[in-house]
């Protein structure tokens, strides 16, 4: 089954959609949240429990799985699927914001960018053409262009790495081979409008099966985000998905869903679950406080995820005090019920027509 985007229903109020993305393992029903498994896990979590949480969607990143295990170990046990052993749908990164935010020595050039591995320092060269070849090894349903990540404030290298970002969208269309992927164009140039604009014109013409919107939550506020998705998302086709990379707030999230995103990503639950930080209607709390050494209560009383169910918040903070692994579990599992809970109720309230309300309510708490 080929990689296929269906839109079903656009709010009234805003720009809102339900929709559903077909792709050869499966379904995706959008707007989506998709955990991220960066070297081909989600940390402490295994595809059961994602599959128990309701997942649709994960994501492993190019950059990670290059380095180690490597594409061809990948590709020579059976693609990224049978290797981590999940079923369902995949999206690759391509590597090029780890790249900008952990590589050492990195140098772009027309040609590519050079870096050195943060694991053992040896070099390496990025092109378009290589980041296209390990995806297709790794065999992700939804792969991305190589592209490149500025800062988002200088507008003289943002206008440079739009020229670069677009010319190796075009090698990176010219190097896919396989017919059973989906590549997505990425939309940068920083908060400058005019930049967005341009790039969001430049990809279109492409004709990308989706398109990516990178290069935010890096740096500049909430506001200059909002505002370049009310610049970039009403220039991208209605008929293609459109994915917000790296956020995942759940106040952005809904921000973002307004707006007309279809899929997001992101470490933040998964990061925040390992810092002992946990999400809940009332906003995150950090379990260590020396208030919950005794409150028998769970994390949240409406929750209903494994975690909530069975536990207290005295016992979850008693785990992360003793550092035993269950804490991690036990966290994660809870932060992206919640987030994949909340991705729930949103579609049920863009099916109801009632998104604008929900969206007031939970920024308003």
């Amino acid at each position: 089954m080929s990689f296929r985007f269906t839109l079903l229903h656009t709010d009234t109020n805003t720009q809102a959609r339900l929709g559903r993305i077909t792709t050869p393992h499966g379904e995706i029903a959008t707007p989506a949240f998709a955990p991220v498994g960066t070297q081909a896990t989600v940390k402490s979590l295994d595809p059961r429990d994602l599959q128990e949480l309701g997942a649709e969607l994960i994501l492993a990143n190019t950059y990670h799985l290059y380095l180690r295990p490597g594409a061809e170990v990948v590709a020579e046990l059976g693609g990224l699927h049978r290797f981590m052993g999940w079923p369902g749908p995949i999206l690759t990164d391509s590597g090029g914001f780890q790249v900008f935010s952990l590589a050492a020595n990195r140098r772009f050039t027309d040609e590519g960018v050079l870096f050195r591995s943060h694991i053992d320092g040896s070099q390496h060269l990025f092109t378009p053409e290589l980041v296209i070849q390990v995806q297709e090894q790794l065999g992700a349903d939804i792969i991305m262009c190589l592209d490149e990540c500025a800062e988002p404030h200088d507008r003289a290298y943002n206008e440079q790495a739009l020229a670069r970002t677009h010319a190796w969208a075009e090698r990176c269309r010219a190097a896919q081979t396989r017919s059973d992927q989906a590549l997505f164009g990425i939309v940068q140039g920083g908060i400058f409008p005019d930049l967005r604009a341009q790039s969001a014109q430049f990809l279109t013409g492409l004709d990308f099966p989706g398109y990516a919107i990178g290069g935010l939550s890096v740096g500049e506020t909430k506001e200059q985000m909002q505002a370049m998705l009310d610049i970039t998302v009403p220039l991208l086709p209605a008929d293609r998905p459109r994915y917000l990379m790296g956020v995942g707030a759940p106040e952005d999230l809904l921000e973002g869903v307004a707006r007309g995103i279809d899929l997001f990503d992101c470490v933040l639950p998964t990061r925040l679950a390992r810092n002992a930080a946990l999400l809940t209607r009332q906003g995150r709390i950090n379990i260590r406080n020396a208030r919950f050494e005794r409150d028998p209560a769970p994390l949240d009383e409406d929750c209903t995820c494994y975690t909530c169910r069975h536990f207290s918040k005295a016992y979850l903070r008693h785990l992360f005090k003793a550092e035993e692994l269950l804490a991690y579990r036990l966290a994660t599992l809870h932060n992206l019920h919640f987030l994949l809970q909340l991705m729930r109720q949103v579609r049920a309230a863009i099916r109801a027509g009632t998104f604008q309300q929900f969206r007031e309510t939970h920024l308003t708490g």
